[in-house]
């Protein structure tokens, strides 16, 4: 019996820039997506861009793992409605097998990894000077964010500390800090935080016995190397799973917070909140 094919459920304003693009970092080629704001074509305004990890999952039914998160559908809602300005998302996909070797730049001695560093040279130093290059992007750092769940989140949080010049707002949707957890958390004592970033943090109150702790260890280590409690959102969800599903939903709450205008940004009754 042949598998059932599923239909696709990416919006017009999706592409796949290319299937093959190069990764020269590590020798090898990957799909990237691309997701314009509704009104790029008609307008020569420039725009924030958002980098995200397991592309395959973040805009298409057909191509996801276990369903998508439908940021295609959340931004231009955004944008149609009035509350955004528009941003342009460029998706890398997953390997597949070497997902974990290339989203953790320290390997464990059970699942491998040790490519993470890498693969966010390819981001900074590879894919982010082609897309400003080809696109009406606002590069600055002011207006570049990354981000991703899980693994995805893991590499996200060190991309964001090693290249603080490039990126000042990090997306972490259950990051899988166990992964590589004493050198990690080394890492981030050392890099301290050299210039104004924010970080959204979410995470299921159901996702196991260290998702949490780990999580708020994190918080409270970024502010003991100088990150401000008002460029920190902590969002624990009573009912949260490890799942496609979960990260859909809280996509649009991180994503207005982590690129609201500044005198937006700052929230003091929700700083650290632990909903129950």
């Amino acid at each position: 019996m042949e598998a059932q094919v599923k239909a696709s459920t990416r919006t017009p304003n999706v592409t796949v820039l290319t299937d093959s693009f190069s990764i020269p970092q590590l020798n090898r080629e990957r799909r990237v997506w691309l997701y314009l704001p509704n009104d790029y074509a008609t307008s020569q305004r420039r725009y924030p861009v958002l980098y995200l990890q397991d592309g395959q999952n973040m805009f298409d039914e057909a191509t996801s793992f276990v369903g998508e998160w439908g940021v295609d559908e959340t931004l231009s809602q955004l944008q149609q409605s009035g509350q955004d300005q528009g941003c342009i998302v460029v998706a890398v996909d997953n390997d597949g097998q070497r997902r974990l070797d290339e989203y953790s730049p320290w390997r464990n001695e059970k699942l491998g990894g040790g490519e993470g560093d890498a693969y966010v040279d390819f981001l900074v130093k590879t894919l982010k000077p082609y897309i400003d290059a080809n696109y009406r992007t606002l590069p600055g750092r002011e207006h570049t964010g990354i981000a991703g769940s899980s693994m995805g989140a893991l590499i996200s949080l060190y991309g964001g500390l090693k290249y603080q010049d490039v990126f000042s707002k990090v997306g972490l949707f259950s990051p899988a800090f166990w992964f590589a957890q004493q050198p990690l958390f080394a890492f981030v004592k050392a890099a301290k935080i050299r210039q104004s970033t924010r970080f959204y943090f979410v995470a299921g109150a159901q996702e196991g016995p260290t998702m949490v702790p780990l999580m708020a260890a994190m918080r409270d280590s970024l502010c003991q190397v100088g990150a401000a409690q008002k460029d920190i959102s902590y969002q624990v969800r009573p009912d949260g799973k490890h799942s496609e599903w979960f990260w859909r939903r809280e996509f649009s709450a991180a994503y207005q917070w982590l690129y609201a205008p500044k005198r937006q940004w700052w929230q003091p009754h929700r700083l650290f909140r632990t909903q129950k």
